[in-house]
């Protein structure tokens, strides 16, 4: 249903969200990424890397998560991003000190597809979706200045000037509504999000966590701050009018319906 770039003969990198090998909501799914290899390959893409920096030793959440045996079952490279090569990425109305590095990886990837979890978390306003996963590209030695910023949501937005995914896709198979990232009050979400755009993506996530039930949802979800930023440095949409809402039958279209309502709320 969703029309995207052609990854035909393109070497796909995916971004997933290994923070930790906490079980999904808290990371993604192995199903979930699975799939999305496969339909890559399927859609005729030359190769398939795996790239992530983790808060924990890499090493140890791949083989705890059994990526590794997923990586030579379906054959797909793992990639540490804390290893890599970087290169500083600057501008003057950032809200970090100094810009910050981003791996030559990304950089300079073919095609990045963005796989996220649908949560809160644990710090006041910041929702790990999309625009967060978009952490897990900088190093590690970053971490103290991000967490220690009174300005953390808008710094999370502005690490998405650095690249751009073709595709997003959000698993809410099962989702935090308060506490994350690693734990949290878990619910069945039982939706899946894909989108092209990753203010649309994540505007629509928070809605859902809002029909879900969390409280941690407060005003007006255009005027959350790592949306707000994220929209007026120009990572994407700008308001609810320009999201489409593709469905494949009449309970989606229904509740697609719901979620244009509650994102359409003053």
């Amino acid at each position: 249903m969703l029309e995207f770039a052609p990854v035909q003969n393109k070497h796909v990198t995916i971004k997933p969200n290994f923070n930790t090998a906490d079980p999904p909501p808290a990371s993604t799914h192995n199903d979930t990424l699975g799939q999305i290899v496969v339909e890559m390959r399927e859609r005729g893409a030359s190769g398939i890397t795996v790239a992530e920096r983790s808060y924990q030793r890499f090493e140890d959440v791949i083989a705890a998560k059994g990526i590794d045996t997923l990586a030579s079952d379906l054959d797909f490279q793992i990639l540490n991003l804390q290893r890599e090569p970087k290169t500083r990425f600057e501008r003057e109305d950032l809200h970090w000190r100094n810009g910050f590095t981003v791996p030559n990886s990304i950089l300079n990837a073919e095609y990045i597809v963005s796989t996220c979890c649908l949560k809160t978390h644990g710090h006041g306003g910041v929702f790990t979706m999309s625009l967060k996963l978009s952490v897990g590209i900088v190093p590690s030695d970053h971490m103290d200045e991000l967490h220690g910023s009174i300005n953390i949501r808008e710094m999370i937005a502005e690490i998405n000037l650095a690249y751009r995914p073709e595709i997003i896709i959000m698993d809410g198979v099962r989702a935090f509504i308060d506490g994350g990232p690693s734990t949290g009050e878990e619910v069945a979400g039982d939706v899946m999000v894909a989108g092209t755009n990753r203010i649309a993506v994540d505007a629509v996530g928070v809605a859902i966590l809002k029909e879900l039930g969390s409280t941690r949802v407060r005003g007006r979800i255009w005027e959350q701050d790592q949306i707000r930023r994220a929209a007026d440095i120009g990572i994407g949409i700008r308001s609810p009018n320009q999201i489409e809402f593709v469905t494949p039958d009449e309970p989606s279209r229904a509740y697609a319906e719901t979620l244009a309502t509650i994102l359409s709320e003053d």
